[in-house]
């Protein structure tokens, strides 16, 4: 039995924020004593079962967020910049089909989370660092022969992407991070002593550490 503590990562490549805690995840599963499980979900899910707001839809939250991400870009080093229209990158295009492919990929993979965190960061270096979409085939092909799949291997993502099992596994996600209690992502769900701790966003990773009996050691642990 291993004693590693489990902690689920889920996660939106249509969230910024959760491509700095996704980052910061993975520079700590192997600095700290942890099994990371990596959770791709819908984030429009999230927002409408839990009855949230996207922060555009708020005026002084989106300046704010603005402003924050080009802070927080500097700080975790993750090549962080805003689309030229970030409400219709994020609340009119959405991220659905995204999610279905990362989700396929993920399926595909049987448990080696390799080439899910590949295809995750080039959809979020798409969308986030080069303004490009995130919701065509074409822009899904891409994004996964960057990662490293051939062409008949992406064309056989893109079909099981559309297809009900996969559908229905984003479905399930995205319930169960609502049974937890989400309202937004990043949030990790971290288990220790047969208990479930529920974290939101990309900056409380040092009350979790402390919750999980780590360390920690800022945002770029390798460099110490």
């Amino acid at each position: 039995m291993s004693s590693k503590k489990v902690i689920e990562l889920f996660y939106d490549v249509v969230s910024p924020y959760s491509w700095l805690g996704f980052e910061v995840m993975c520079r700590y599963r192997n600095v700290w004593n942890i099994d990371l499980k990596l959770r791709p979900a819908f984030l429009g899910g999230i927002m409408h079962g839990s009855g949230n707001k996207p922060p555009g839809l708020v005026p002084n939250k989106f300046l704010y967020m603005t402003k924050d991400l080009t802070r927080l870009a500097q700080y975790f080093n993750v090549p962080l910049h805003g689309p030229s229209d970030p409400f219709n990158a994020i609340s009119n295009k959405g991220s659905l089909t995204a999610m279905r492919f990362v989700t396929a990929v993920q399926e595909r993979a049987k448990g080696d989370d390799q080439q899910v965190v590949q295809v995750s960061r080039e959809l979020w270096r798409r969308i986030w660092s080069e303004d490009k979409d995130i919701t065509e085939p074409a822009s899904l092909s891409e994004a996964a022969i960057k990662a490293g799949f051939s062409e008949s291997e992406t064309e056989e993502l893109l079909k099981l992407s559309k297809s009900m099992q996969i559908k229905e596994k984003l479905k399930s996600t995205t319930q169960e991070a609502l049974d937890h209690g989400a309202f937004g992502f990043p949030m990790m769900v971290c288990h220790v002593n047969g208990n479930a701790e529920m974290f939101f966003g990309s900056d409380r990773f040092e009350l979790m550490a402390h919750c999980i009996g780590e360390k920690w050691l800022g945002p770029q642990p390798a460099k110490l």
